[in-house]
């Protein structure tokens, strides 16, 4: 079939999948503004992002920035686990040979590094007038409230840190706004855990650096198209109307050597956090697979159960039919294994596959798994705002279960915009 039908399966797939975000929603009266408002800067970001050869050039930029940083936070990796720290292929100066991947000591330092970075950035106020600006853009554009639209910028690149820039106005914030600040939450991804997916997929992409932060941004408008069209505003928002000055109540470090000491410590509970959830999820996913098994056969897993319910968004994401299956598969799985596990997936698919992902496939899944979009992520983010906001606990908890979903649908409409524009 030719690419240009595959194409427009990917723009048809995004109003298909807008649609779906409506039928399964409340399917109250929705501010047209807002959905038509994002939907344009939905599909502006991604015009800049694959059809302008100087956007494509920032890109080029963003990437090179974000490998160095990488690599520099390589050189602390090898002074602490030498060989260990090595990639597959790669030797240490004195012909130490590298004994193959191991994610512990190949990926989390990149976290602890990032983490510090952005801790910095933020010391230096760099941080707060990049997130101010995205959030004039979003309040302007999208009519969002001043709360949503501040807590959106700050998704760019942070994750549950997010809801601190609004902390005053979470006890007020009506249904509508937490679902949409949930959502942008998991519809997005951290600075910080962006090496992660760097390692997994810069063989296969080398470009990915550059189009993960494109995939974080796009995925704001269409965060608020899932979820402005599954709970639209019916209320009145305490700072619609105005912008509101992120929380500063936090006592900022004494220097720019703490801030990075400090970010890094927060790194390093990430990183705990991240190996937490990963062996705790995947052993509890083999229980139940081997359960499965027993019962059912062989051939029937969690992950197998998942990537039958998400083929329709395979196809709908304008993918080859061959790839529809492992695909669902790997869409499927982020659900239990985090898009860690995804990532990585994606990358030994593309190595192992008798029929691996064309290029532009891979762009398209890089798009469509960029996102927090799983139980562990869900777990962290009702308890971080429930510890900020005690009362609105059961709100933050109801609305949590439906920001899972609207935040799936969101990153499904970020791949299905990259499917419609990038040439390959």
């Amino acid at each position: 079939m030719d690419e240009s039908i595959y194409r427009l399966i990917s723009f048809s797939g995004f109003f298909l999948v807008a649609f779906i975000a409506w039928v399964t929603g409340s399917r109250q009266r929705v501010n047209v503004k807002t959905i038509i408002g994002s939907m344009a800067l939905a599909w502006v970001l991604g015009a800049l992002t694959f059809w302008l050869s100087w956007s494509r050039s920032a890109l080029q930029w963003i990437n090179d920035v974000l490998v160095a940083i990488l690599t520099a936070s390589h050189k602390g990796a090898l002074f602490l686990f030498g060989p260990l720290a090595l990639g597959p292929g790669q030797t240490m100066p004195d012909g130490s040979p590298s004994i193959g991947f191991i994610l512990a000591f190949q990926v989390f330092p990149s976290v602890i590094f990032f983490s510090a970075v952005i801790s910095g950035l933020y010391y230096l106020g760099i941080m707060q007038a990049v997130v101010r600006f995205f959030a004039r853009i979003f309040y302007r554009l999208l009519t969002l409230s001043g709360a949503e639209s501040l807590s959106a910028a700050a998704n760019i690149f942070v994750g549950i840190e997010s809801g601190l820039t609004i902390h005053p106005y979470l006890m007020k914030m009506t249904r509508s706004e937490l679902l949409t600040l949930m959502t942008c939450m998991m519809a997005t991804v951290a600075s910080t855990v962006m090496g992660i997916y760097i390692i997994a997929l810069r063989d296969i992409f080398p470009q990915i650096a550059g189009h993960l932060i494109s995939a974080s941004l796009i995925s704001i408008p269409c965060a608020v198209i899932a979820s402005k069209l599954s709970l639209p505003e019916q209320k009145v928002p305490e700072t619609l109307g105005e912008l509101p000055e992120a929380d500063t109540d936090t006592e900022k470090p004494s220097n720019v050597m703490v801030a990075l000491f400090t970010g890094g410590s927060q790194g390093v509970k990430m990183a705990v956090g991240i190996a937490t959830v990963l062996i705790v999820v995947l052993g509890l996913e083999a229980l139940v697979d081997l359960a499965l098994a027993k019962s059912f056969g062989q051939n029937i897993s969690v992950q197998t159960l998942l990537g039958w319910l998400t083929v329709p968004f395979s196809a709908l994401l304008g993918l080859r039919p061959e790839e529809w299956q492992l695909a669902g598969q790997i869409l499927g799985s982020r659900f239990i294994e985090t898009e860690v596990s995804a990532y990585f997936a994606l990358a030994q698919a593309q190595i192992t596959d008798p029929v691996p992902f064309t290029q532009r496939s891979i762009i398209i899944l890089t798009y469509a798994l960029c996102g927090f979009v799983h139980l562990a992520s869900l777990g962290i983010f009702i308890g971080g705002l429930t510890a900020l906001a005690p009362a609105r606990a059961h709100d933050i908890t109801v609305i949590g279960g439906r920001a899972l979903w609207t935040a799936f649908l969101a990153t499904v409409l970020t791949g299905c915009i990259a499917g419609a524009l990038v040439m390959v």
